[in-house]
């Protein structure tokens, strides 16, 4: 099975390039699953129905979120009623959505994603190692390819989760960061791991958003709004191969870069 996850898809520069570019993928990689991150997709925070609707049409299977799935109020709605959309599991009790499916895609393919966030950096949520571990064996009973999205801030968060998960899942992912780091590998019990997948969106940004904006925040220290910025678009992603014991065999990096 090869596994394409795809970076947190930002604005319509990230939906555009998805669609643009999903397509081609599929066919050079022969790509069984599509997961992609897709708590910015609408206007660079949060998601809404039509960016899900938009991404589903392009090709995504699973959309993980992070911390901005709650943007927007819809949000809610969509949580609880689209099993293909998750938000991460270690939130408490009662909160709209999932955090874990078992999703058969339109080729008949049946893969286990499980969504969690960190806490160093972040809200002080439910732990995410623990419900790591009780989600991804609740997974592994019924499917044996297992993917996961962690959405977190610091990089050490991250790896620990990496080597915590080693050999209960197929591949640990970073998300949050928005830049793709160059540590990918397979860890001893098979699972993939990377610290971050990186972004889809604007490249000459910061972190996908207008420059400008940014700066002045950093500079005054005040509140500013935040907009999507032009220019060239990336795609980044990784191929994961995950054989029939749902052990991890390779790990890829993709970046595309195209004109916005």
């Amino acid at each position: 099975m090869k596994v394409l996850f795809i970076g947190d898809v930002t604005g319509k520069p990230g939906r555009r390039i998805v669609a643009d570019r999903l397509p081609a993928l599929r066919r050079t990689h022969g790509l069984d699953v599509v997961i992609a991150n897709g708590e910015n997709s609408a206007g660079g925070m949060g998601l809404t129905a039509g960016t899900v609707a938009e991404l589903l049409a392009s090709g995504v299977d699973v959309i993980t979120n992070g911390n901005h799935v709650w943007h927007n109020r819809e949000a809610y709605e969509l949580l609880d009623a689209d099993p293909r959309v998750l938000r991460p599991a270690n939130y408490p009790p009662g909160v709209p959505g999932r955090g874990a499916a078992v999703v058969t895609t339109p080729g008949g393919v049946v893969i286990g994603v499980l969504n969690l966030q960190g806490r160093v950096f972040m809200q002080e949520l439910d732990d995410p190692f623990r419900a790591g571990r009780e989600q991804a064996a609740a997974l592994r009973a019924k499917v044996p390819a297992v993917i996961v999205d962690f959405h977190a801030e610091a990089t050490s968060e991250k790896i620990a989760m990496g080597w915590y998960l080693d050999g209960h899942v197929s591949a640990v992912i970073g998300t949050h960061t928005h830049v793709q780091t160059a540590d990918e590998r397979i860890l001893p019990q098979g699972t993939a791991f990377i610290t971050d997948v990186g972004m889809t969106g604007p490249r000459d940004g910061i972190i996908g958003m207008a420059r400008e904006a940014i700066l002045e925040r950093f500079l005054t220290q005040l509140p500013v709004r935040f907009e999507v910025a032009p220019g060239l678009v990336q795609l980044n992603g990784v191929i994961i191969t995950v054989g029939d014991d749902g052990r991890a065999g390779a790990i890829e990096r993709l970046q595309i870069v195209a004109d916005g």
